[in-house]
């Protein structure tokens, strides 16, 4: 994952983290493509969710694990950035 956590979480900082979970290229992460049908296990959304809180977002994972795919979670991200 990124080592820069300056600024907001962006749904590119999102996508890049996930892809180099993945081993793949950040433009392979669909929006809508299934997560965990992509490889990503819940003990990698669990890093996920550590590392985006550096971002200043209070993310559990119950709310990403409601979602299996980007747009469903930058939904969620975008929500608790509005709200923080």
């Amino acid at each position: 994952m990124t080592t820069d956590r300056t600024g907001p979480l962006t749904l590119e900082r999102m996508r890049a983290d996930i892809a180099k979970l993945l081993g793949e290229a950040p433009e392979d992460v669909g929006d809508d493509d299934n997560l965990m049908d992509l490889g990503l296990d819940s003990m990698r959304v669990l890093g996920l969710v550590m590392a985006w809180g550096e971002h200043g977002i209070a993310l559990e994972f119950s709310q990403l694990a409601e979602h299996t795919t980007l747009a469903g979670w930058w939904q969620v991200v975008q929500g608790l950035q509005k709200a923080g």
